[in-house]
C-alpha cells in the first residue's frame, strides 16, 4: 500500500466550521487562500416541507459533520494536528444547528491543541469574497442578500473595526420573497434557483410588481420584500379566480426584476453616497443571475468596480467561516473562551462573535 502523501505547511493553517442553517461546510484557508472546503446539503430533507426543519437540520449536521471535516483536511492534504486554528460559526442561525457545529469545533480545537474563534455568519459571507479577490477594500460597501438577510454595510477594516449598518430589511428578506412566491406559483423549494431558472423563459416587463421604498422620503437604504410578496400572491390570485393558471414564467421574471432592480438601485445610491469606489455583493441570491447582470450594467455605468464571490462560495459554506479566523488569527485577536456558546438571533456589529452562557438563575 502507497504511503498517502501530506501537504507541507508553513503559514498558520485555519479549518473553518459552518452549520447555521442546512448546510454542513468546512473550509480549510491559509494566508488568504482557499486550500479546500466541503460542503454537505440537507436541502432536499426539507424540500418537502417547502423550507427547512430545525430538527432535521440539526440531525443532518451530526450525520454530516465527521465526513466534511475528513474530506476538507483530505483535499487540503492536511492531517488534524497541522492546523493552528478553528473557526466557527456561533450565530446568526438556527439554535440545534449552531449547538452541533459549535460542539464539534470545540472537541476539533481541543484534539488539536489550537485556539477556537467564533465567528458571526454574515461576517463569513463578506469574507467569502476575499478567497477570490483578495483583500477588501477599505472602505467598501457591502450588500448581502441571502434567505433570511438582506443589508446594506459600510466595511472599512473587516476583523478590527465595527461594521456600520447602512439599512436592513424591514420584514422579508429578498431570499425569504423568492422563496415564498415559488411556492405560490407552484415551484420547488428553495424558491431562488426555481425563480430563476423560470425567469429564463419570461418577459420581465409582463407584470408591473412594486419597486417597496424606492420613493421619494423613503429610507434610501432600507428594504422591504413583504408587499412585492403579496403583490405577487394577488396577481396569481386573479388569474385562478378567472378559471386560469398564471403565467409561471412571466410571474418570476418580474419579480426577479422587481428584487434585482431596488438592490442595486440601493447599493449604488450607498456608494454615491459615500463616495466608496467598490460594491461587494454577498450571500445566497448573489447567485441570481439577474442580481448580479443588473449590478454589472450599473457598476458598469457608474465607474463602481464589483465584486461578487464564485457561486460555491455565495452559499452557506465553511471556506467563509475559515476566512474570518484566518484575518482574526492574523491580526492577533484573542479566541473565544471555552465556555462560548451560540447566540442564534445575533446582530452584526463585529466579524468576531463569542457569546457567553446566560448565568443560572436560583428559584426559591
Amino acid at each position: 500500500m502507497s504511503k498517502r502523501r501530506w501537504r507541507a505547511v508553513s503559514g498558520p493553517v485555519v479549518l473553518g466550521i459552518e452549520s447555521s442553517c442546512d448546510e454542513t461546510g468546512a473550509g480549510i484557508v491559509q494566508d488568504g487562500k482557499l486550500l479546500a472546503h466541503v460542503v454537505a446539503s440537507s436541502m432536499d430533507e426539507h424540500a418537502r416541507f417547502g423550507g427547512v426543519v430545525p430538527e432535521i437540520a440539526a440531525r443532518a449536521h451530526l450525520h454530516s459533520f465527521n465526513p466534511v471535516v475528513r474530506q476538507a483536511l483530505d483535499r487540503a492534504g492536511l492531517r488534524l494536528k497541522q492546523i493552528d486554528a478553528v473557526a466557527v460559526t456561533t450565530g446568526p442561525g438556527l439554535s440545534g444547528a449552531l449547538q452541533v457545529g459549535l460542539a464539534g469545533a470545540k472537541t476539533l480545537a481541543y484534539a488539536a491543541g489550537v485556539p477556537l474563534y467564533g465567528v458571526h455568519h454574515l461576517a463569513g459571507h463578506v469574507a467569502a469574497d476575499t478567497l477570490e479577490h483578495g483583500p477588501l477594500p477599505d472602505p467598501c460597501v457591502v450588500l448581502i442578500v441571502s434567505g433570511g438577510h438582506t443589508s446594506l454595510l459600510l466595511v472599512r477594516d473587516l476583523v478590527r473595526e465595527p461594521i456600520l449598518h447602512l439599512g436592513d430589511t424591514l420584514d422579508d428578506a429578498a431570499g425569504e420573497c423568492f422563496d415564498k412566491v415559488a411556492r405560490i406559483l407552484g415551484l420547488p423549494y428553495p424558491g431562488g434557483p426555481a425563480i430563476d431558472r423560470a425567469a429564463r423563459d419570461g418577459d420581465p416587463k409582463a407584470v408591473a410588481f412594486p419597486r417597496p421604498l424606492t420613493r421619494p422620503g423613503d429610507d434610501p437604504y432600507a428594504f422591504s420584500f413583504s408587499g412585492l410578496k403579496t403583490a405577487a400572491a394577488r396577481w396569481a390570485e386573479k388569474h385562478r379566480q378567472r378559471g386560469e393558471e398564471p403565467p409561471v414564467a412571466d410571474g418570476a421574471a418580474a419579480l426577479q426584476e422587481a428584487v434585482a432592480d431596488v438592490l442595486t438601485r440601493k447599493a449604488l445610491a450607498a456608494c454615491r453616497d459615500y463616495d466608496v469606489k467598490t460594491l461587494v455583493v454577498v450571500g445566497g441570491v448573489a447567485a441570481n443571475s439577474r442580481v448580479r447582470a443588473l449590478a454589472e450594467r450599473r457598476c458598469a455605468s457608474a465607474g463602481i468596480e464589483l465584486r461578487v464571490p464564485p457561486m460555491t462560495l455565495c452559499t452557506d459554506n465553511g471556506a467563509m467561516i475559515a476566512a474570518v479566523g484566518d484575518l482574526l488569527v492574523r491580526s492577533g485577536a484573542q479566541p473565544a473562551p471555552l465556555n462560548v456558546s451560540v447566540d442564534p438571533s445575533a446582530p452584526l456589529e463585529y466579524a468576531s462573535l463569542t457569546p457567553l452562557p446566560a448565568p443560572l438563575v436560583k428559584v426559591s
